[in-house]
């Protein structure tokens, strides 16, 4: 029997958020040097500590998603500034309760739930065809948005057909 095997990319859209966190955090250690150098030895050790945040931060705001899709078990992984990996999410499409478009009707009843988690790994541009895959997580109803290819979506329908809604 053949494995049902996919693999997909996608960028996630930079957000205001994410360009005024990026460019506020650089600001202010450029800043805070200057101010060190100028005025007085706190601010360069102010520097260090904003240098230091950005090293961790401004990675953050360059986002990448990979899917991994392999025999109904898809893998997650963040991808920051094209050079860190980390593992996002594992979820078993045969477990979920539904996977469908985001705009799709089947979803009104999940959408009512406003105590459900909602995990977005999408490029977030409404425009692009985004799935939601309803599912459990830690004991409660989570909600997480993919966008996969037509590809990887025949492999997913194929996986679970009666779960799995292309609409």
């Amino acid at each position: 029997m053949s494995d049902l095997y996919s693999e997909f990319l996608v960028k996630k859209e930079p957000t205001s958020k994410d360009a005024i966190t990026k460019y506020g955090l650089i600001g202010l250690t450029v800043l805070a040097a200057v101010a060190g150098l100028l005025f007085n030895f706190l601010f360069l050790l102010a520097a260090v500590v904003l240098g230091i945040a950005c090293y961790f931060i401004v990675p953050k705001t360059d986002l990448e998603y990979e899917y991994l899709f392999v025999n109904g078990e898809m893998d997650i992984d963040m991808v920051m500034a094209k050079s860190k990996r980390k593992k996002a999410k594992t979820v078993n499409i045969k477990e979920a309760d539904l996977v469908a478009p985001l705009d799709s009707h089947r979803l009104d009843y999940y959408n009512s739930n406003s105590k459900m988690k909602t995990l977005d790994y999408s490029s977030g541009n409404p425009s692009h065809k985004r799935f939601a895959i309803i599912t459990r997580d830690k004991g409660e109803n989570c909600k997480i948005i993919i966008e996969p290819d037509e590809t990887m979506q025949q492999a997913i329908k194929n996986s679970a057909p009666s779960k799995v809604f292309l609409d």
